[in-house]
C-alpha cells in the first residue's frame, strides 16, 4: 500500500494563522474591489443616467395638472 520511502511532508505547526493571513487578504481585497467597481459600474451608473435622462425633459406642472385632473389630489 505504501512504501517505507514515501513519507508524508510534515503539518506546519507554527506560524499557520499568519501564512493564511498574508495570502488571503491580498485576495479578499483584490475581490472587494473588484465588486465595488463591478457594481459601480454595472448598477450606480446606469441608474444614475436614466435619473439623469428622466429629468431632463420631466415637466412638474405638467405631471401636476396630469393628477389633478385624474381625481387624484383631494385639496385640488
Amino acid at each position: 500500500f505504501l512504501s517505507s520511502k514515501m513519507t508524508l511532508p510534515k503539518p506546519q505547526m507554527r506560524g499557520l494563522l499568519v501564512s493564511q493571513i498574508k495570502f488571503h487578504l491580498p485576495v479578499a481585497i483584490v475581490v472587494a474591489f473588484g465588486s465595488a467597481m463591478a457594481l459601480k459600474m454595472f448598477y450606480n451608473d446606469p441608474l444614475k443616467q436614466k435619473y439623469a435622462d428622466f429629468y431632463k425633459n420631466y415637466n412638474a406642472e405638467e405631471s401636476f395638472e396630469k393628477m389633478r385632473k385624474k381625481g387624484l389630489f383631494q385639496s385640488c
